[in-house]
């Protein structure tokens, strides 16, 4: 039953999207977020949506949409750079198979993130991709808010739709992905035009961030705190008054530590005691091998080039150990060597050091901070703004670059380099860029325009077509 409500839902789409050629991009978005095809028992999960979808939006983009105003940027060019120094890796990967294996999925989704920019030339499709994003990530999350609510969750015991480690269905992955769309549903929440900001608008939003939070919870994922960390933070720039509200935001976080799940404050302490910890240590470890590793290999190893690594660490004793949690070690008093072998990066950054080496890292950390710093650029252009055409920019943009500045803090402890759903809102950032850019040319030329035609320019601009059309 559950595989044909996820077939009629899927060609209810496809229908409407063969008369809104840009809907088949928000159809790949929804499949490639929610992965309906994971969760269907037989009807879909032999089918490759993906490949067929993005096809479908490629082939309406070139018969059906207008190329006059897609523009090529600098970061999509580097996109392009990126994928091809990562196929070049890829065929001199040190470990050639599960090279292989990842490259099937990392080529899709930088293919689609170099393509998407093109199809974002308005301001509603700047929004629609947004509410896509939004509501495809709230079927996780709601889902995962309310078990948290339920049972209190735990460490690799919260399942979220079905059982599945994989893309967003990964505790850490979700749990950073929850935190970094806040920002992009207070803003559809506040400046949104699909769902007007009446109340009911703003209930769902308030409660969907709510839900957002509890994830980290649910999960026991420490990415998530440090997430939420760094989201507190970024607040502070723009409240009025910034030491009451950090004293607001202490209280809360000090008064919500009573209804918090045990399990959850005794894994997060193991933030303090790391070097107790094994999960820590061996990050730590396998940072330090993947640093040695780049030295002798400045060009990278290749995708999964990790499970060439062979790392040993000490464990120190917990202090705030049970007696049985100390059964691990020999001695109480005497940390104990620990030897492994093919542990994964868990770092994005130590990830592409390791696979794509020195240029690999370079390329990905120029793509991800110059959408920072384009974001801080348009903001501080169009703060100010009175026009109503324009007061939506700067929290649009402020709202992309703190998801991307979160995502940025929680791609330090977790490996998701080529995650899909961050390189939609890499494509969001430069929609946004190329778009504004677009509208700033056509006002400075306008007014020129008009002189030299005496003003008749404004008969000669074509009539608006229908939204998804245009």
């Amino acid at each position: 039953m559950r595989d044909l409500v996820f077939v009629a839902y899927l060609l209810a789409l496809l229908f409407i999207a063969f008369k809104r050629p840009f809907m088949f991009t928000l159809v790949y978005a929804y499949i490639d977020i929610v992965a309906p095809q994971r969760l269907s028992y037989f009807l879909l999960n032999s089918v490759p949506l993906s490949m067929i979808v993005f096809g479908l939006a490629f082939l309406g983009y070139m018969v059906g949409d207008s190329k006059q105003d897609s523009r090529f940027s600098v970061r999509q060019g580097l996109m392009v750079l990126l994928l091809i120094y990562c196929g070049y890796t890829t065929i001199q990967a040190a470990v050639p198979e599960p090279a292989l294996a990842k490259w099937g999925w990392v080529w899709k989704a930088m293919i689609f993130a170099i393509f998407l920019p093109l199809t974002l030339k308005t301001k509603l499709r700047l929004e629609a991709l947004t509410l896509f994003m939004v509501l495809c990530a709230s079927a996780l999350i709601v889902t995962g808010g309310i078990k948290t609510l339920g049972s209190g969750g735990g460490y690799g015991v919260l399942v979220i739709l079905i059982d599945d480690n994989a893309g967003l269905y990964e505790g850490s992955i979700i749990s950073m992905v929850s935190i970094c769309i806040i920002p992009l549903i207070l803003w559809l929440a506040n400046h949104g035009t699909i769902f007007p900001p009446d109340w009911r608008t703003k209930t769902y939003a308030y409660a969907l961030t709510f839900a957002a939070l509890l994830i980290p919870i649910g999960t026991q994922a420490r990415t998530g705190l440090v997430c939420i960390a760094v989201l507190a933070v970024l607040q502070l720039r723009f409240v009025r008054y910034r030491f009451i509200y950090a004293g607001v935001a202490a209280t809360i976080g000090l008064m919500s530590i009573p209804f918090l799940p045990q399990s959850f404050t005794d894994r997060m302490s193991t933030i303090e005691n790391y070097k107790a910890d094994e999960s820590a240590s061996t990050r730590f470890a396998v940072w330090q091998w993947t640093w040695e590793y780049a030295k002798s290999n400045p060009f990278g190893g290749g995708f999964d080039s990790y499970r060439l690594n062979e790392i040993s660490y000490e464990l120190a004793d917990d202090p705030t150990a049970t007696d049985e949690e100390t059964d691990y070690f020999l001695d109480d008093d005497e940390p104990v060597e620990v030897v492994d072998e093919s542990r994964a990066f868990h770092s994005s950054y130590f990830e592409m050091l390791g696979e794509q080496g020195y240029p690999g890292l370079i390329i990905w950390l120029v793509i991800h901070v110059g959408g920072i710093w384009r974001m801080e650029i348009l903001r501080r252009r169009y703060e100010k703004s009175q026009k109503a055409g324009e007061k939506w920019v700067a929290p649009f943009a402020i709202a992309l670059q703190h998801g991307h500045i979160i995502y940025m803090a929680g791609a330090l402890f977790v490996g998701v380099a080529y995650l899909p759903f961050i390189y939609m809102l890499i494509a969001l950032q430069i929609g946004l860029d190329t778009y504004m850019a677009r509208r700033s040319e056509e006002a400075r030329w306008k007014p020129i325009a008009n002189r030299l035609t005496g003003g008749k320019i404004a008969q000669a601009l074509p009539k608006p077509r229908r939204p998804f059309a245009n």
